[in-house]
């Protein structure tokens, strides 16, 4: 895919997000992991509807962070366009005591990440809220205004009896409508067992600010980390 001509206000290489509302997250297959059990940075082909890669994400992250503290580790995660130039950088910074639903009404439990593009330039961020059971994440824009929630299933599972699509709902919280999702997609059985390699797609509406639309992006990257990155770690 080329990058569209440059767009006013638009921060550069997000150009092509005005065109769509939906966008689908392949994670790699990393052989080393899934034969020695080693922890390796992951990496993900992000693809329009029609299976076109339009960026390419890469972790970068701490090796011995990787080793002991799993999907719990801090990160940097660069999007890049198919000319390999870094269009979005997401962060997460490591939070020992982080995670808890519970608990996620102070900034020590709370996870969040910061979303910039360009680099440096924070257009917003993705954060995790307090709740009695289900996941619920705020998504909040480059002055920490809140623009939306998202609220996950009440039973995140995976295996053999629980093969359907686990949705992160996405609700204004303007107008309490549900305005997209983000969903990690059943990948079939053998791929579920024995790799940690997931797939994701988040929709949003057509004219969504650009700048929300990559946020939610980096929502993905939050949400396979604290549910779908266990199970292969913990088997090791």
């Amino acid at each position: 895919m080329t990058r569209p001509e440059t767009i006013p206000g638009c921060p550069p290489g997000l150009e092509y997000l005005t065109q769509v509302d939906q966008l689908l997250v392949h994670q790699q297959v990393e052989l080393l992991e899934v034969m020695t059990g080693w922890e390796t940075c992951n990496k993900y082909q992000i693809k329009n509807s029609v299976g076109q890669q339009v960026y390419f994400a890469a972790e970068e992250s701490d090796m011995c962070m990787r080793q002991c503290c799993g999907p719990n580790r801090g990160f940097n995660m660069h999007i890049t366009d198919n000319m390999g130039q870094e269009v979005i950088r997401v962060n997460r910074e490591f939070k020992c005591c982080a995670g808890c639903c519970w608990c996620a009404n102070t900034d020590h439990c709370a996870f969040e990440l910061t979303v910039e593009a360009p680099t440096g330039n924070v257009i917003g961020f993705f954060r995790q809220q307090q709740s009695g059971w289900t996941p619920h994440y705020q998504v909040l824009d480059a002055t920490r205004q809140p623009v939306f929630e998202v609220i996950g299933p009440c039973c995140i599972c995976e295996g053999i009896c629980c093969t359907w699509d686990q949705e992160f709902k996405v609700y204004s919280l303007q107008t309490s409508e549900e305005v997209g999702k983000i969903s990690k997609q059943w990948t079939g059985l053998v791929k579920e067992m024995f790799t940690d390699a997931d797939n994701f797609g988040v929709t949003f509406p057509m004219d969504l600010d650009v700048k929300l639309k990559a946020v939610l992006l980096g929502g993905v990257f939050l949400i396979d980390f604290m549910f779908f990155e266990h199970q292969n770690n913990n088997d090791h």
